[in-house]
Protein backbone atom coordinates (compact mmCIF):
# COMPACT_ATOMS: atom_id res chain seq x y z
CA UNK A 1 0.00 0.00 0.00
CA UNK A 2 2.25 2.88 1.18
CA UNK A 3 6.26 2.56 1.53
CA UNK A 4 8.35 5.42 2.80
CA UNK A 5 12.21 5.02 2.13
CA UNK A 6 14.58 7.29 3.68
CA UNK A 7 18.32 8.15 2.29
CA UNK A 8 20.89 10.69 3.03
CA UNK A 9 22.01 9.87 6.42
CA UNK A 10 25.54 9.16 7.19
CA UNK A 11 28.41 10.31 9.58
CA UNK A 12 29.11 13.87 10.11
CA UNK A 13 31.04 16.53 12.27
CA UNK A 14 29.76 18.43 14.54
CA UNK A 15 28.55 21.81 12.90
CA UNK A 16 28.17 20.19 9.64
CA UNK A 17 25.16 19.34 7.29
CA UNK A 18 23.11 17.15 5.49
CA UNK A 19 19.97 16.32 4.16
CA UNK A 20 17.90 13.59 4.31
CA UNK A 21 15.01 12.35 1.79
CA UNK A 22 12.05 10.10 2.03
CA UNK A 23 10.57 8.86 -0.92
CA UNK A 24 6.57 7.69 -1.02
CA UNK A 25 5.46 5.37 -2.79
CA UNK A 26 1.75 4.13 -3.08
CA UNK A 27 -1.03 5.74 -2.40
CA UNK A 28 -0.82 9.57 -2.07
CA UNK A 29 -4.28 10.21 -0.30
CA UNK A 30 -2.41 8.22 3.11
CA UNK A 31 0.05 11.48 2.80
CA UNK A 32 -1.74 14.25 4.33
CA UNK A 33 0.64 15.02 7.27
CA UNK A 34 4.25 14.08 7.00
CA UNK A 35 7.19 13.95 9.60
CA UNK A 36 10.43 13.13 10.52
CA UNK A 37 11.10 11.30 13.75
CA UNK A 38 14.57 10.14 15.51
CA UNK A 39 15.51 8.13 18.13
CA UNK A 40 18.49 8.04 19.90
CA UNK A 41 19.94 5.02 21.44
CA UNK A 42 18.34 4.54 25.14
CA UNK A 43 16.07 6.71 24.33
CA UNK A 44 12.00 6.98 22.86
CA UNK A 45 11.15 8.12 19.45
CA UNK A 46 10.52 11.95 19.07
CA UNK A 47 8.96 14.12 17.09
CA UNK A 48 11.45 16.53 14.64
CA UNK A 49 9.51 18.41 11.77
CA UNK A 50 6.26 17.64 10.24
CA UNK A 51 4.32 19.32 7.85
CA UNK A 52 0.53 18.81 6.08
CA UNK A 53 -0.10 19.39 2.48
CA UNK A 54 -2.17 22.38 2.44
CA UNK A 55 -2.28 23.52 5.97
CA UNK A 56 0.80 25.93 5.53
CA UNK A 57 2.13 24.75 8.78
CA UNK A 58 4.82 22.91 9.92
CA UNK A 59 6.02 21.78 13.40
CA UNK A 60 9.42 21.80 14.39
CA UNK A 61 11.12 20.42 17.66
CA UNK A 62 12.16 22.97 20.06
CA UNK A 63 15.68 21.43 20.21
CA UNK A 64 15.99 21.52 16.28
CA UNK A 65 14.38 25.10 15.32
CA UNK A 66 16.67 27.64 13.56
CA UNK A 67 19.10 24.53 12.56
CA UNK A 68 16.62 22.29 10.92
CA UNK A 69 14.56 22.63 7.76
CA UNK A 70 11.74 20.44 6.63
CA UNK A 71 10.50 20.38 2.85
CA UNK A 72 8.08 18.60 0.41
CA UNK A 73 8.06 18.06 -3.21
CA UNK A 74 4.95 17.18 -4.04
CA UNK A 75 5.27 16.22 -7.68
CA UNK A 76 8.05 13.81 -6.59
CA UNK A 77 6.60 12.67 -3.75
CA UNK A 78 9.39 12.73 -1.50
CA UNK A 79 9.83 14.67 2.01
CA UNK A 80 13.39 16.15 3.27
CA UNK A 81 14.78 17.08 6.18
CA UNK A 82 17.89 19.89 5.69
CA UNK A 83 19.92 19.75 8.78
CA UNK A 84 22.43 22.55 9.27
CA UNK A 85 24.61 23.05 12.50
CA UNK A 86 24.45 19.60 13.71
CA UNK A 87 25.47 18.61 17.29
CA UNK A 88 26.86 15.40 18.89
CA UNK A 89 23.38 15.11 20.46
CA UNK A 90 21.16 15.13 17.47
CA UNK A 91 23.00 11.31 16.80
CA UNK A 92 19.87 8.98 16.36
CA UNK A 93 18.32 6.91 13.18
CA UNK A 94 16.02 9.50 11.96
CA UNK A 95 12.28 7.39 9.97
CA UNK A 96 10.29 9.28 7.97
CA UNK A 97 6.48 8.88 9.02
CA UNK A 98 3.22 9.30 7.01
CA UNK A 99 -0.32 9.80 8.61
CA UNK A 100 -2.96 12.23 8.13
CA UNK A 101 -3.38 13.80 11.59
CA UNK A 102 -1.51 17.16 11.91
CA UNK A 103 0.66 16.06 14.83
CA UNK A 104 3.96 15.34 15.81
CA UNK A 105 2.49 12.09 18.21
CA UNK A 106 3.99 8.96 17.29
CA UNK A 107 1.18 7.34 17.95
CA UNK A 108 -0.36 9.84 15.24
CA UNK A 109 1.60 8.30 11.95
CA UNK A 110 0.49 4.83 10.23
CA UNK A 111 3.46 4.29 8.00
CA UNK A 112 6.98 4.64 8.39
CA UNK A 113 10.48 4.04 6.63
CA UNK A 114 13.27 1.71 7.96
CA UNK A 115 15.36 4.19 9.09
CA UNK A 116 18.59 6.27 8.55
CA UNK A 117 21.04 6.80 10.92
CA UNK A 118 22.96 10.07 11.54
CA UNK A 119 25.87 9.59 13.88
CA UNK A 120 27.70 13.25 14.62
CA UNK A 121 31.00 13.07 16.15
CA UNK A 122 32.60 16.20 18.14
Amino acid sequence: QVQLVESGGGSVQAGGSLRLSCAGFGNASYYYCMAWFRQAPGKEREGVAGNCAGSGRTYYADSVKGRFIISQDNAKNTLYLQMNSLKPEDTAMYYCAAGSIPTMSVSGYKYWGQGTQVPVSS
